[in-house]
């Protein structure tokens, strides 16, 4: 079983959207028994719900983060993770001094698409800023997804 890990600060809000939006993708393909999709966040408390405003967003959306729960990042999700996906240069330089050894298999999300950007946090935010934060992480999940599959030996289902 190979590990898709999206990691963001607190994981309440981008962590959790992306890991649902990319467990739907994976479920689509019927790739469920082949790939497992998990989230962590650097500063996460242990056992926290998703933010309102992110799972209005997936709620609006058809996807439910009503069993979500925080967890914190450790060296061994680091080390289980098959590619770990981040959403701010922040988190990959915590990732390198937890374990610089697995630095070569984290990569910022929008890297997947050959791109150089980190995605803001809607923590706090309008419901128009989760609703926009959500449609980036879906747009980028979307596209990116051959090269993620393809990056943890994963094929593409035709």
């Amino acid at each position: 079983m190979k590990t898709i890990l999206f990691v963001c600060t607190a994981n309440i809000c981008r962590s959790p959207m992306a890991a649902a939006l990319m467990r739907q993708r994976i479920a689509e393909l019927g790739l469920n028994g082949q790939v497992e999709v998990q989230s962590a966040g650097i500063w996460a408390r242990e056992g926290e719900p998703a933010s309102q405003g992110a799972a209005l967003a997936l709620e609006q959306r058809g996807i439910s983060l009503a069993e979500h729960r925080s967890t914190a990042m450790s060296a061994a999700l680091l080390e289980r993770a098959s590619i770990v996906l981040v959403m701010e240069e922040t988190h990959r330089r915590f990732l390198f001094h937890l374990d610089p050894k697995h630095l070569n298999k984290v990569f910022l999300l929008t890297e997947m698409m050959g791109r150089s950007e980190e995605i803001a946090d809607p923590y706090g935010g309008s419901p128009e800023e989760y609703a926009a934060t959500a449609d980036k992480l879906d747009r980028l999940i979307t596209a990116a997804l051959p090269r993620i599959l393809k990056r943890i030996g994963v094929p593409m289902p035709r």
